[in-house]
């Protein structure tokens, strides 16, 4: 599982130098055509990963249940983020699969809920979890990097 918990970390490394690169005002854009802004959508990443991984384990999430009623899936903008909840998402981009990684290792991962995702796969298991996940987080960095362009031009 490492080369999969190296390959979240990677695209969390993009994701971080967005939330760097861009203004407040920039990550907080709903373009037209999109419903959401490139701050949801690096913070639903965060959110899913954590009600994939540790939820469907029956294992307490690192982060709390406020921003998992504001991010999940099915949800959309609703306000624009402040600076401070953009610092606070550029350490849970790390600190989350940092700590994932060492949950892993340590076993905590003993059971896990079966769920099928959008694309109609079923997951059965928390490696299948930590998989999917670099999948999902791969499909919102294409929707990011197609916002960008919107933002930018």
């Amino acid at each position: 599982m490492n080369w999969s918990f190296d390959i979240t970390l990677k695209n969390r490394a993009i994701l971080h130098r967005l939330l760097v690169d861009f203004s407040l005002s920039q990550l907080n854009t709903v373009p037209d055509g999109y419903r959401n802004s490139i701050y949801w959508n690096i913070i639903h990443v965060v959110v899913t990963q954590q009600l994939l991984v540790y939820k469907l384990s029956d294992v307490p999430m690192l982060i709390g249940s406020d921003l998992v009623d504001a991010f999940r899936k099915g949800t959309k903008t609703e306000r624009g983020a402040t600076q401070h909840e953009v610092e606070h998402l550029k350490k849970l981009l790390f600190s989350t699969i940092e700590q994932t990684q060492k949950d892993y290792d340590a076993g905590r991962f003993t059971s896990y809920n079966s769920y099928t995702v959008s694309t109609k796969s079923t997951l059965t298991n928390v490696e299948e979890a930590i998989e999917f996940n670099n999948f999902h987080e791969g499909i919102h960095l294409g929707y990011i990097l197609a916002m960008k362009n919107s933002i930018i031009s």
